[in-house]
């Protein structure tokens, strides 16, 4: 079976960009945005600096993870390895881009979908090579099947010693380097702060993996970018931002500086922590109706019951709404419905909320028609266990599915968390039981109910808080996990983390809760929901923002 592959012998390129111009030649890639780029470190203290080169694309993964969480298979393998896309139905959920560990795919600026190094395959199918390899004038691109012993790659690898990147993530990927520079091919071995030769000026609202300061024209000029990033005086040229590092009170011997890389921008923002609380909200109103209901948790009372479900109701329709303006093409988003690929925790979720938008909604509407009299009390009565073990897993299923689905992004590692559906659970429990509290303002609550509440909101709160901060303590599975779990507790994130998620999310409303109860109690919701966005916002972003390229 034919297997294609890719091999860049990186001692016979000279970093000219014919190839990322070929490609964009050949495969019409809007400017902004790159299907194949050469990575440019440089290595040494000015005279003995050597520059490295590195050729990068899509790996074209054995074992592809932007291919099972796509949730309507328009990233997808075909037989002979080539890992390709279809704009046609995707519906830029950018899942796929999450799920790269290489910084490989893009949103096209054009199309608002995916895009790729697709090897080419339109050529490859009519017996041409890929056009970078056509056009290097070193030779140093070679593509070909490696499962032909006869084809130049096969001949090549099996001589030469060859590198890929992240092998310990498990994609088997089929991008191989000859003389492949440990200080080029690891993202986080070189810094690439305020060290690009050449890079476009970038906002926190279209940021890149890294933040550049912009040079200015005079020196000592403080004057402000378009931006509003302030303009960096001018360093003496050849040295470091901020002089040579210090090691032990001697000059490190060996700086490293990218000096050339594409940018790519974040691409999951404020929608995601949103919809995270909306949907633990809902979820966990329902739940605890379900317990209520199927066990007798407390008396169930159909007033109480219409007013929570109406209110899970209306956060769900909050989660629907979040979660289509997030899409690049909000009109295709029936697709995820109408041609699911199973694999994907995106599309599972998809299916999970509507079946509890429908049996819940079903529920709701069964005990409205018996409370002003359509149906008889007794039919209500008799069908309210069975639609409460059947609405419970699912309203569970709307809570916890994240947790899988960021699993499934291995291009994020500090997502990939054992702790994390437990953690969406007290999440769940903490903001419902907080939101439940607050309806008691307006609909009087059964007393075992209240008392109930009463002790989940402070318990729920508590628990959660155990458990973010035991994060602290986990081994992290990877470099990039540790990098990105320091980037939120203490790099550009960790006011929202400390004083938005740990402080105002947990410590202020069991303060309130304790010392000022009944009076305090709606402060101390609001404290908590505030807070729980601004968490979620932290874990959501600081991840995107270590680079995998």
């Amino acid at each position: 079976m034919t297997n294609y592959g890719f091999l860049i012998d990186q001692s016979k390129c000279i970093g000219c960009h014919a190839c990322s111009t070929a490609c964009k030649s050949e495969n019409q890639v809007p400017l902004g945005v790159y299907r194949t780029w050469v990575k440019y470190v440089e290595t040494g203290e000015y005279p003995d600096v050597r520059r490295r080169f590195q050729v990068t694309r899509c790996n074209h993964c054995a074992n592809p993870p932007c291919v099972r969480i796509c949730p309507v298979t328009a990233m997808y393998q075909r037989d002979d390895g080539i890992v390709e896309f279809d704009p046609s139905i995707c519906i830029g959920c950018k899942s796929c881009m999450q799920a790269c560990p290489y910084d490989s795919i893009y949103l096209d600026p054009e199309t608002n979908t995916a895009a790729k190094c697709t090897f080419c395959a339109h050529r490859i199918d009519v017996g041409l090579e890929p056009a970078c390899v056509v056009v290097c004038p070193e030779h140093a691109i070679l593509a070909g099947d490696l499962n032909d012993p006869a084809s130049e790659i096969a001949r090549t690898l099996a001589s030469a010693q060859a590198t890929v990147r992240k092998p310990e993530q498990g994609t088997g990927p089929k991008l191989f380097y000859i003389n492949g520079n440990d200080w080029s091919l690891h993202p986080s071995a070189a810094s690439a702060s305020g060290s690009f030769m050449w890079a476009d000026k970038i906002t926190e609202q279209n940021v890149s993996a890294y933040e550049l300061p912009v040079i200015s024209g005079g020196s000592g000029d403080k004057s402000k970018s378009k931006s509003g990033t302030p303009i960096r005086t001018p360093q003496e040229q050849g040295r470091p931002l901020n002089g040579p590092v210090q090691i032990g009170g001697r000059v490190a011997e060996h700086m490293v500086q990218v000096a050339y890389n594409a940018q790519h921008k974040i691409n999951w923002h404020w929608e995601l922590p949103s919809y995270l609380v909306t949907k633990n909200i809902a979820g966990g109103l329902f739940m605890l109706l379900s317990l209520g209901a199927g066990l007798g948790a407390f008396a169930f009372d159909s007033l109480t019951f219409l007013a929570a479900g109406f209110t899970a109701m209306v956060f769900m329709l909050l989660t629907t709404i979040l979660l289509i303006k997030d899409l690049s093409q909000p009109k295709r988003f029936l697709n995820i419905l109408l041609r699911p690929q199973w694999k994907s925790w995106v599309a599972r979720g998809a299916y999970i909320m509507v079946t509890f938008t429908a049996v819940a909604g079903l529920w709701w509407l069964l005990e409205g028609a018996a409370q002003v009299g359509i149906l008889p009390i007794e039919t209500a009565a008799t069908v309210r266990p069975f639609a409460a073990w059947i609405v419970f897993p699912f309203a569970l299923g709307v809570v916890i599915y994240t947790a899988f689905l960021l699993g499934q992004a291995e291009g994020r590692d500090m997502w990939q968390n054992p702790l994390l559906p437990f953690q969406l659970f007290a999440q769940s429990m903490m903001a419902a039981s907080g939101v439940f509290l607050a309806l008691s303002a307006f609909v009087t609550f059964p007393a075992d109910l209240h008392r109930l509440l009463a002790v989940l909101f402070p318990a729920g709160i508590a628990i959660n808080l155990l458990l973010t901060l035991a994060g602290k303590f986990n081994s992290f599975a990877s470099e990039v996990a540790l990098l990105a779990h320091r980037e939120m507790t203490h790099g550009r994130f960790r006011n929202h983390y400390w004083w938005g998620g740990i402080t105002l999310g947990h410590v202020v409303p069991l303060a309130l809760f304790f010392a000022f109860s009944t009076f305090a109690l709606p402060v101390a919701v609001a404290c908590t929901l505030v807070g729980l966005f601004f968490y979620e916002y932290a874990f959501v972003m600081a991840p995107q923002h270590i680079p995998n390229s």
